[in-house]
């Protein structure tokens, strides 16, 4: 069997040698003109829009996963962004929640788009281009048995022709036969001779119509095949470039939703840092520092206005006999060095007593008056509330060790008034009211 076999294969390949040469051969006569090619103008056209079909297809599967390649790239880039973003992103801040969400909806539509376009585009583009190579050897097949249909034609033609020129060999020796051979003789070497011929003839033409044959039948199944192929390029081009513009337009929508909220959050945060900052200045201005011995009070912010001249001067010696009565009224009370200080910058700048106020005795622990020049609002339980206007009766802490720098002690002069005590006192800001 072994031996069958490898004498099988060798006549196979003895037999696709000769075909090689039989077809190069033919090649060569119909380059030189000796020997006539078969024309199929039309055919010919049909392999041209193929290859130029199968090229214009191959760069469009290249483009397409270049493009696949480019939104992987894409979506790495936007993770790692968002990642980025969510390790700054302080919890306190506002959407923290939010910014976390629109980062895992990102990577999930970033996810479904580029499998969605693995399988509506390139994996279509890749099933239409299976089917060149195949179609592509066909028509390589095809040429060849064109070659040799145009080989078995010529040589079956040339044994037509040498028909005639045989017979006219074989008429010069069956002359001769004639003469020096009987009768008999004579009629078996004509029958030989044309027996030779007829052989000859037959072979050829057996090999003309399996040749034929061979070539009519790939060559009506290429014709069949090739239009209907290059019709289907339509069809593939509007698959696949409605499926990607399609997936193109609802993954922006999407995305443009998301990043429209992570933009909301974003104005929204920057809205809370001026809030933040506005209410820390405001704070800053109004409110002032614990009250605890360690941290003193905070003086707000407001600048004092320059003190008016006073409308008119005060004889030394009636400034001097009014704190003699004072000291005799109340000798028990203390004054600590900050009281003493304004004291004497009140004594030197001599300020009137007309102030518009009621003229009743006021108590003598009263070191001075006041007038508000801006409201001020209390912010603690222990401060005066003011209006622009208001005149205070300044008073002594009771505890030096209680005052803070910049802040008074006293009593509303209108309380005085109607009640005749000090007991609704309090501190406030003395850059808030100007001396009297």
């Amino acid at each position: 069997m072994a031996e069958v076999g490898k004498g099988v294969n060798a006549g196979k390949l003895a037999s696709n040698v000769q075909k090689r040469l039989t077809r190069a051969q033919e090649k060569v006569m119909q380059k030189l003109g000796k020997a006539d090619e078969t024309k199929d103008t039309a055919f010919e056209e049909q392999v041209a829009n193929f290859n130029k079909q199968m090229n214009e297809g191959t760069k469009l599967q290249k483009d397409l996963k270049a493009y696949l390649l480019a939104v992987k790239t894409m979506h790495e880039c936007s993770k790692r962004l968002h990642d980025c973003l969510a390790e700054m992103y302080d919890p306190e801040w506002f959407g923290k929640e939010e910014v976390d969400s629109i980062a895992e909806d990102t990577d999930l539509l970033w996810q479904d788009f580029h499998e969605k376009l693995l399988d509506n585009a390139v994996i279509s583009m890749d099933a239409y281009l299976a089917q060149f190579p195949d179609i592509k050897a066909r028509i390589a097949k095809r040429e060849r048995k064109l070659v040799d249909f145009d080989s078995a034609r010529h040589h079956f033609a040339s044994v037509q022709k040498g028909k005639k020129k045989d017979e006219a060999k074989i008429a010069k020796p069956l002359a001769l036969v004639e003469k020096a051979a009987p009768v008999w003789a004579q009629g078996i070497l004509t029958a030989h001779q044309i027996a030779q011929t007829n052989l000859t003839r037959n072979q050829a033409e057996e090999d003309l119509g399996r040749a034929q044959k061979v070539f009519e039948e790939i060559n009506y199944d290429l014709q069949e095949e090739l239009p209907t192929l290059w019709n289907s390029r339509v069809g593939l081009y509007v698959n696949t470039f409605r499926s990607v513009s399609g997936l193109e337009e609802t993954f922006h929508r999407d995305m443009g939703k998301l990043n429209q909220n992570l933009s909301d959050i974003m104005t929204k945060l920057e809205e809370q840092r001026v809030a933040n900052d506005d209410a820390a200045n405001h704070n800053q201005e109004t409110s002032d520092a614990p009250k605890s011995p360690s941290k003193p009070r905070e003086v707000p912010p407001v600048s004092r206005p320059p003190r008016p001249a006073s409308s008119q001067e005060v004889k030394p010696d009636k400034i001097i006999n009014l704190f003699e009565d004072a000291e005799v009224s109340d000798s028990n009370t203390t004054t600590q060095p900050e009281q003493g200080a304004s004291w004497n910058s009140w004594e030197n700048e001599a300020p009137t007593v007309t102030n518009g106020s009621s003229d009743t005795e006021l108590p003598p622990s009263v070191l001075f008056k006041v007038k508000t020049m801006h409201d001020y609002s209390a912010t603690d339980s222990d401060e005066l509330d003011l209006k622009a206007g208001d005149i205070v009766l300044v008073l002594p802490f009771a505890n030096p060790d209680e005052a803070d720098d910049g802040w008074l002690m006293g009593v509303k002069e209108s309380h005085w008034l109607q009640n005749k005590n000090l007991l609704a006192k309090g501190v406030f800001p003395e850059n808030f009211t100007q001396k009297l």
